[in-house]
């Protein structure tokens, strides 16, 4: 738990700079507010103070953006750089997150948080972009991915992943998984303004109506699935994939999440516990990933093969 939030925190942050954390009890409401530097907040003593907060109820959130050195406050004035572009998707999350990734208007995102069952936030790393840049960004995603229009300013918290989100019964681990260690300028985002999202372009003429042809990416969904019930090795069919999908941004990432996904829902379909699932993917992919990392993406796969079988069941 404690290290997937370092790693996190790691990731989005620099090293000596201010970071705005938020303490929010789900049972009354309460908020607390921290501003430290990366270092405290990665520090072994203040993780474990943080899982304990989490561990009685307590929801934790990071700013997005480093703060001024010697801020005591999460402010847009004391938000001293840009580092993060991120959207939140709470409504029909996975159908909006497919569209995201599927775009050819925003790259590849550097995070996914999974935040509760069906629900997400994705980041971007990023350089270059001022305030007003950020801002106009933000609201494009919104508008083009179906994200909350209030999460469009510099200062917004997201949830830290490893802890619980308590707002669910039972509370839900936030999940989270790196499909990107890019770091993006402005021209890499191709959003037209808010007023003409009639029809984003996706990669590989992907479309999102009911009565759209077989995708390619479909056909390899298909094809995971089928060569998966014949018993075929789950290892040599993600490296296949991978060569045959050399226009994906992240082959080998496209690859291992659609087998990954696809056996998920096989050894679901066939019975399994979830429980046995999430250790079955475990076991996959422990030599690729850090072990919390790799528990942590196991479990986010497992449960969202879990959910597209439920949908099939209750369509």
């Amino acid at each position: 738990m404690q290290q997937i939030a370092k790693d996190f925190l790691t990731r989005c942050f620099a090293p000596g700079e201010t970071i705005a954390l938020l303490l929010r009890s789900e049972c009354d409401g309460k908020m607390r507010q921290r501003v430290v530097t990366l270092e405290q907040a990665t520090d072994v003593r203040y993780l474990n103070w943080l899982a304990y907060q989490n561990h009685h109820g307590v929801n934790l959130y990071a700013a997005a953006n480093p703060l001024r050195s010697g801020s005591r406050r999460r402010t847009k004035e004391s938000i001293i750089a840009v580092r993060h572009i991120y959207i939140d998707i709470d409504v029909d999350g996975d159908a909006r997150l497919a569209a995201l990734r599927a775009s050819d208007g925003v790259p590849v995102p550097s995070a996914i948080l999974s935040t509760s069952p069906g629900k997400y936030q994705a980041l971007w790393r990023v350089e270059g972009f001022d305030f007003a840049t950020q801002e106009d960004m933000l609201k494009r995603l919104a508008s083009a991915f179906g994200g909350d229009p209030a999460c469009t300013d510099c200062n917004r918290v997201l949830r830290i992943p490893g802890f619980y989100n308590w707002k669910y019964t039972p509370a839900h681990c936030v999940a989270v998984e790196y499909p990107s260690d890019a770091t993006y300028r402005p021209a890499d985002f191709r959003l037209p303004e808010s007023s003409e999202f009639a029809a984003l372009p996706l990669r590989r003429n992907t479309r999102l109506n009911g009565s759209h042809k077989d995708t390619h990416s479909e056909h390899d969904w298909a094809w995971a699935c089928h060569e998966l019930a014949q018993g075929k090795d789950a290892h040599k069919l993600t490296h296949l994939l991978a060569e045959h999908r050399s226009d994906k941004p992240n082959p080998l990432y496209y690859a291992q999440r659609t087998i990954d996904i696809a056996s998920a829902r096989q050894w679901l379909l066939e019975g399994a516990p979830l429980e046995d699932v999430i250790t079955m993917l475990q076991v996959r992919r422990d030599a690729e990933l850090p072990a919390a990392q790799c528990c942590a993406r196991a479990r986010e796969i497992a449960t969202t093969a879990q959910r597209m079988i439920s949908r099939k069941k209750f369509a």
